[in-house]
């Protein structure tokens, strides 16, 4: 329950828990048969996620063409799964394929997983990537050559609403007023069926002492600065209306509105 609890936006940690659970309870030979089930449990869903990877590379891929400049948010890519990635996994498949691709990445505040983590990664893989401030993001998307807005998902509603890090919301309304296309790129498990729309999703909140600086300067007529206190309301995600989502490819498929994921899976068959 610990463990569950850490991240209630994100529908993958329980799914994973709850496949880890159900190989434990069939396991025979007590603790170490129990332990032994989550072991093999465990790397069956590692080798599944691999596999998962690559197979939103390959559909991603030829969603979004040859040569292409793409925009994306926070990091969902080898850093944040077992394989190449979910919304980073178009892009190593593109190079793979020999087009000439190239990345913009949001800084992704205030934990800046864009600049910290992805393009990091993009340049150690040799993917042309350039980093942005949050706040440009619809400059770069008015100003035209972006080829599609890629971003991962922590929870996806029955209805295609999207929950991802905090930002991707206004990502899609400018990616929208701009005629860009938004695509989401996620696993099947993250489909969450039992969640009819992003108003059922509870978005977790963080320390406000994430955000930089955790306390207001003021620096009232000639005076020194002084340090001053205030509030901070730090959401880690938001919710993408579905409406703003041209397409959300899982490992089964490329969905296009507006969504429907019936028939719903069992837990234990995502992503299989």
């Amino acid at each position: 329950l610990a463990i569950r609890t850490t991240r209630p936006t994100a529908v993958n940690l329980s799914w994973a828990i709850d496949r880890l659970l159900a190989a434990a309870s069939n396991a025979e030979g007590g603790n170490v048969g129990r332990l032994e089930a989550m072991r093999e449990e465990a790397t069956a869903i590692c080798d599944e996620d691999r596999a998962m990877c690559r197979r939103l590379g390959e559909l991603g891929a030829d969603l979004i063409g040859g040569d292409a400049a793409v925009l994306t948010y926070c990091n969902a890519g080898a850093l944040a799964t077992a394989g190449i990635g979910t919304a980073l996994a178009p892009v190593y498949v593109l190079a793979e394929r020999g087009a000439s691709v190239s990345v913009f990445s949001c800084e992704s505040r205030p934990l800046l997983q864009g600049s910290r983590l992805t393009a990091w990664e993009l340049s150690r893989a040799g993917i042309p990537v350039t980093v942005l401030a949050d706040g440009a993001a619809a400059s770069l998307l008015r100003r035209g050559g972006i080829s599609a807005v890629c971003v991962g998902a922590d929870r996806i509603a029955a209805n295609g609403d999207v929950a991802n890090k905090i930002g991707t919301y206004a990502l899609a309304l400018a990616a929208n007023r701009h005629g860009v296309p938004f695509y989401v790129f996620a696993p099947t498990s993250t489909v969450d069926p039992a969640t009819r729309s992003g108003v059922d999703i509870v978005i977790e909140e963080r320390s406000p002492s994430e955000l930089a600086p955790p306390a207001g300067m003021l620096a009232p007529d000639d005076e020194a600065p002084r340090t001053v206190a205030v509030p901070a309301w730090n959401p880690a995600f938001d919710v993408t209306p579905a409406a703003l989502v041209s397409a959300i490819v899982t490992d089964r498929a490329v969905h296009r509105p507006p969504y429907d994921f019936q028939p719903a899976m069992p837990a234990t068959e995502a992503s299989r």
